[in-house]
């Protein structure tokens, strides 16, 4: 490896036009000369891309070649006399683009893509003259025009045959849903849209459209524009913990189209919600004026009616009660800085730790787990590592559909780095088709999985000893736990065949390089921290934390659920994860802050803020950017809790189901509208900036917050988001090293960044733990807390799809992704609906101890037998009707991944 090395940083000299120049060795004359600022034209290279060459446009006259070479696929070697704009080159790119334009429709006035076409910006500089060759009319130009997909069009007369979208989709999207079809002139590319709607592989990622040269595929849009009326800003996306980069398009004050950027964790990529969800946006539906519910009914007010309004009832609830009662939820949507300011005041202004936010929900019991065994909750690696890594594990992660960009990534490791992936999940995902290795357990058998591989690694000596000696402690107790283990029995626990769990157990420990991926289909059970730790135990088995491309890796669900739980939106923890229990931590902040007596208590999660409302131990509740009637537990509980409230404050960019029970409702601006930062899940810290202004009297949630603390009589006068960062930083070493202007010129910076000169940390634990030693820690397998009966039969699980994102509040207010997956549904394997006659399409009804929902059924082979599958997302068609806060008693997580449940045919028609 370090030889070649050696050669890859090996300087050689050549000359380009006339100019001596060096470059290193194995470089092209196309990447040198745009390193020299040297314009060469290209229609198929894409430096994420292998070369291919084909549209030849690059080519350029190198001295004693015998031809004119492409500059792409061209090495520079020592000596070489290269000319990129010799007459000879000039007149063979005429020649290429007047024969590609004697087969392309003169549109140019009317095509939207003008202004952004490269076919039309080189025959502009070239000065070719579109007659030269003649136009042909026939077979070729009459290809189809194909708008069948709900995002965008593909019209093939404009198509110049660049390849680099049929590339984008098989090399780095790794979907192969465009190919070439016939031969020689006749030759396209195919798409499966015109068979059906939802026929084929694609995504509707939208990666094709974005690299398109011409205007062969193109966006629709919302209205008609020119490219030199668009205002583009940088900014990270909203939906997944990904942190997409992306430009937002912006003309008159509406974003008209989104356009990937070339960040950390994306490489320029995107999924169908962050290159197409931004409509929501400027959806007729935002909330834009303060309401306050008045008989039943919502009217609209001022901020200062409003505001007033919450202060004077608040008022009331203290006289009768003592105290406010108050509790918050904040939220993974909004910024850090809001996140911040939320929390402030929860225990600045109202004098209690009852803050929490969703990631009570999610990912609660990995930062529990990992706290515990590694010293920090956060996901140990970056995401671009996973491209080197030699076995990925992925269990309880649909990582396609929930983390599009991150399966991306793992399907390109394995066609370039020929990675090894082993998926472990009770339904066979998406992911599991590429699967060298696939286990489908049983629901709720994650720990005796686990256990089942460490057991086959200890028995055949395929541990890490030397790493183990040197940086854990516990190993004995997990060997004895170990010995007493049955591996058949745990493999009849998880449904596996012994020797396909002896498989898996080798390729992991045999790997030098293996990273473990997992989500909520570990966490969200009641032994979901224990299951974290079971993960961490395989882990540090075979030595596998703490270096580059390997690691224990939780994908965190929303674009800020990293961030929130890092400014302390959690009762237990101040910024950064310092309790609230310890002195010296409360008097830093009191002393930070300017006020006294701060609770020194842990205060309520998530379902026990909710119990307290019911019971109405807790009177007035602050809601920012959530939507629990949805996304939480047993719809009708959390329903009856909230309407049990005193004074109930949502704030949101729509009326969402729980702004409807709300006593006022604040109108906020969305993530384009204001200016802060979000953290993905890989802990980068990255920008958010505003585009557009918010509609009508809406306001960024930090600016509302700041309001509602003035009125209370707090003094906060930050006059930009900035200035709450800059608060924040200096209370917080993992982010004290971080400005506004180091995020603004880096890409991110990822914490622990404890300096202004410290680079940010790529990976966590290199050399040392944060906790000194890790810890392993014995599990043993236990059971879901709710298992079939002879009522209730089968068994439910709940997840996320591709087309939709959390309650919907955004994506559902989006033409095309409702018309991809707009509404509820329940998954189950053929013999489950053969037994009820249930054939696809039809209308079902799910039940279980908490209620009922009417759905349309799919029958997949990929269901296993007598499992249900509900998403969460549709409301009153969504999984949360069902479900019940069974919870693990460490960190309060709810069991949302298991409950029993009954199916029926519904015998009307839709």
């Amino acid at each position: 490896m370090n030889d070649k090395k050696k050669i890859a940083e090996k300087t050689i000299q050549f000359s380009v036009n006339g100019q001596t120049v060096q470059a290193k060795e194995g470089q092209s004359i196309l990447q040198v000369c745009r390193e020299l600022g040297i314009d060469i034209p290209t229609f198929c290279y894409d430096e994420r891309l292998k070369i291919d060459g084909s549209c030849r446009i690059c080519l350029v006259e190198v001295e004693g070649a015998r031809t004119l070479l492409p500059a792409c696929a061209t090495l520079v070697a020592e000596g070489m006399q290269v000319q990129t704009h010799s007459e000879k080159v000039i007149e063979a790119r005429k020649e290429i683009l007047a024969l590609l334009l004697s087969d392309h429709p003169r549109e140019c006035l009317k095509c939207e893509k003008a202004g952004e076409c490269k076919l039309q910006d080189y025959g502009y500089e070239y000065g070719v003259d579109e007659e030269q060759f003649g136009y042909f009319v026939g077979e070729r130009c009459e290809r189809d025009l194909d708008d069948s997909n709900p995002f965008f069009i593909i019209d093939r007369k404009k198509c110049i045959l660049c390849g680099k979208c049929v590339r984008i989709c098989n090399d780095l999207q790794c979907v192969g849903a465009l190919h070439y079809a016939n031969r020689g002139y006749k030759t396209v590319i195919s798409t499966p849209f015109l068979q059906d709607l939802n026929d084929g592989s694609c995504v509707s990622c939208g990666n094709c459209v974005s690299v398109c040269p011409t205007g062969a595929l193109m966006p629709k849009k919302p209205e008609s524009y020119r490219s030199w009326e668009v205002k583009k800003t940088t900014t990270t996306c909203s939906y997944c913990g990904v942190g997409c980069q992306m430009d937002l398009c912006v003309v008159n004050n509406r974003v008209v189209e989104v356009k990937p950027r070339k960040g950390a964790a994306n490489n320029a990529m995107l999924c169908v919600k962050g290159k197409f969800g931004y409509n929501f946006l400027s959806h007729p539906d935002r909330l834009k004026t303060p309401l306050i519910k008045r008989e039943g009914e919502f009217v609209e007010a001022s901020w200062e009616e409003a505001l007033n309004y919450i202060k004077e009832k608040a008022a009331t609830v203290k006289s009768e009660q003592g105290d406010y009662r108050f509790a918050g939820l904040s939220s993974a949507r909004c910024t850090n800085e809001e996140n911040y300011l939320m929390q402030k005041m929860a225990r600045g202004v109202f004098k209690t730790n009852d803050i929490d936010h969703c990631a009570r929900l999610c990912h609660s019991s990995t930062v529990a787990g990992l706290a515990n065994t590694l010293g920090s909750g956060a996901m140990t690696n970056s995401i671009e590592e996973v491209l080197r890594s030699d076995v990925v594990f992925i269990i309880g992660s649909n990582t396609s559909e929930t983390h599009p960009v991150i399966g991306a990534h793992i399907r390109q490791a394995q066609a370039q780095n020929k990675t090894k992936l082993i998926v472990a999940d009770p339904r066979k995902i998406d992911m599991a088709r590429d699967a060298d290795i696939y286990m489908q357990i049983k629901p709720g058998s994650n720990i005796a999985i686990l256990n089942a591989m460490m057991k086959v690694i200890f028995d055949e000596k395929l541990y890490d000893q030397a790493y183990i000696e040197e940086r854990t402690e516990n190993f004995e107790e997990l060997i004895q736990t170990l010995e007493l283990l049955d591996f058949k029995e745990l493999c009849k626990i998880c449904g596996i065949d012994p020797e396909t769990v002896r498989r898996a157990a080798r390729m992991y420990a045999s790997a030098d390089r293996a990273g473990i991926y997992y989500s909520m289909g570990v966490t969200q059970f009641a032994s979901g921290t224990n299951g974290v730790m079971s993960v961490s135990n395989l882990a540090l088995l075979c030595g596998q934390i703490g270096k580059e491309s390997a690691g224990v890796n939780p994908l965190r669900g929303q674009n800020n659920v990293q961030g929130a739980c890092d400014m302390g939106a959690l009762p237990n923890v101040f910024t950064g994860y310092q309790k609230v229990t310890d002195a010296a931590v409360r008097e830093k902040f009191e002393k930070a802050w300017n006020i006294t007596d701060m609770d020194d208590a842990v205060g309520k999660t998530l379902p026990e803020i909710m119990d307290a409302a019911l019971n109405k131990e807790l009177r007035f509740l602050y809601i920012m950017g959530e939507n629990p009637v949805v996304s939480d537990p047993d719809r009708h509980h959390i329903q009856k809790a909230l309407s049990s409230l005193d004074l109930l404050v949502v704030q949101d960019i729509f009326l969402t189901e729980t702004a409807q029970l709300a006593d006022v409702v604040l109108p906020a601006a969305a993530f384009a509208e204001k200016e802060g930062t979000f953290t993905n899940t890989e802990r980068r810290v990255q920008r958010v900036r505003k585009a557009i202004d918010p509609p009508g009297q809406a306001l960024a949630d930090w600016r509302i917050l700041q309001k509602l603390m003035q009125c209370f009589g707090y003094d906060s006068n930050f006059e930009s988001a900035e200035e709450i960062f800059e608060e924040m930083r200096t209370l917080t070493p993992s982010y004290a090293g971080m400005t506004y202007t180091r995020l603004d010129t880096l890409d991110g910076l990822q914490w622990p960044c404890p300096s202004e000169d410290h680079p940010g940390t790529k990976f966590l634990h290199q050399g040392r733990f944060t906790r000194g030693k890790a810890l392993f820690v014995p599990i043993h397998y236990t059971p879901p807390v709710e298992e079939p009966d002879a009522q209730y039969p089968l068994s439910m699980t709940s997840g996320r799809n591709l087309y939709q994102y959390h309650t919907r509040t955004m994506t559902g207010r989006v033409e095309g992704l409702n018309l991809k997956e707009g509404h509820g549904y329940v998954e189950m394997g053929p013999a489950t609906a053969a037994e009820k006659g249930i054939v696809h399409g039809d209308r079902v009804k799910v039940s279980s101890p908490r209620g009922e929902i009417v759905v349309i059924a799919h029958v997949l082979e990929s269901v296993q037998e007598g499992l249900l599958f509900v998403p969460f997302h549709y409301g009153e068609e969504g999984a949360n009707v069902l479900t019940v806060a069974n919870l693990d008693p460490i960190c309060k997580i709810p069991e949302l991944k298991l409950i029993k449940a009954r199916l029926e045919k519904c015998e009307a028609a839709l």
